[in-house]
């Protein structure tokens, strides 16, 4: 490995693999031995055993956070994967007025900040809605807020890929009587496949660790209270106890997909 490589190497692992590795030993491996382990935040103190860790990701508000955070992130993943591909090809494919301009506004929620995004989806879906559309405390306002700031991941997947393309394989299956649907799901889809799935996961992550744009519209009731907002809640209250035992948890399902899916890909 190069001067470049150790360089790179150095700087994830100050910026990335250090402190998941110190959230996972301390929140986690140090639990599930029965110990107690010690954990400074600021000038608070976590420590906590097996049991205490248990009791924490157990809880009702605990389980629930993290069950709606984990298939509301899939459902906007999917569905973003879906409207990537379709919004990647009128940008690449068709020529229209305004094209420039839509191409621009898919980038708006990078810029956006996300709070900022949570008032803009309040004004317009929550109890005064100008268009009558009430989606204050509801699941499907965080969709739409999750549907906003996952977007782009799933566009900019995929569009460079697309406009990539050789197009004689596309006019050689219209020519053998492909209709455009059966072009489009054997010639087309199979060399997007792996930029569909990098969208999908990138706004799958995204959507798990949000926290601004949905702060808001959530309302702060059980029943809309993600993981991250869930763990916001606990450190509001202090309880850094049970706010590191619930990211541990979060951070190790989330990981163990990772790796499942890897793991996967190389058996197939």
């Amino acid at each position: 490995m190069g001067g470049g490589g150790a360089l790179i190497v150095a700087y994830l692992s100050i910026i990335v693999l250090l402190p998941i590795a110190a959230l996972v030993s301390h929140g986690f491996s140090i639990s599930v031995a029965g110990r107690g382990a010690g954990l400074a935040f600021w000038r608070w103190h976590v420590s906590f055993g097996f049991r205490t860790f248990w009791s924490a990701v157990t809880a009702t508000g605990a389980r629930n956070a993290i069950f709606l955070s984990l298939w509301l992130s899939f459902a906007v993943a999917a569905i973003n994967a879906v409207m990537g591909v379709a919004i990647a090809w009128v940008l690449v494919r068709d020529r229209f007025f305004g094209r420039t301009f839509l191409d621009s506004v898919i980038d708006l929620p990078f810029a956006l900040p996300t709070i900022v995004a949570g008032v803009v989806l309040l004004a317009i879906y929550g109890p005064d809605s100008p268009i009558h559309v009430d989606l204050f405390e509801t699941w499907m306002g965080l969709m739409l807020a999750l549907l906003f700031v996952t977007l782009p991941f799933s566009v900019r997947s995929v569009q460079p890929v697309l406009a990539s393309l050789d197009l004689d394989s596309e006019d050689a299956a219209r020519t053998l009587g492909a209709s455009g649907l059966r072009t489009f799901f054997s010639v087309v889809l199979p060399s997007l496949w792996p930029s569909v799935l990098a969208g999908f996961g990138l706004a799958f992550a995204r959507a798990i660790g949000e926290f601004g744009s949905i702060s808001l519209i959530a309302g702060g009731v059980p029943r809309t209270t993600t993981a991250s907002y869930y763990i916001f809640n606990l450190t509001a209250g202090f309880l850094w106890t049970d706010a590191a035992a619930v990211s541990t948890a979060l951070v190790v399902l989330i990981s163990a997909n990772v790796f499942a899916r890897r793991f996967q890909k190389r058996l197939l």
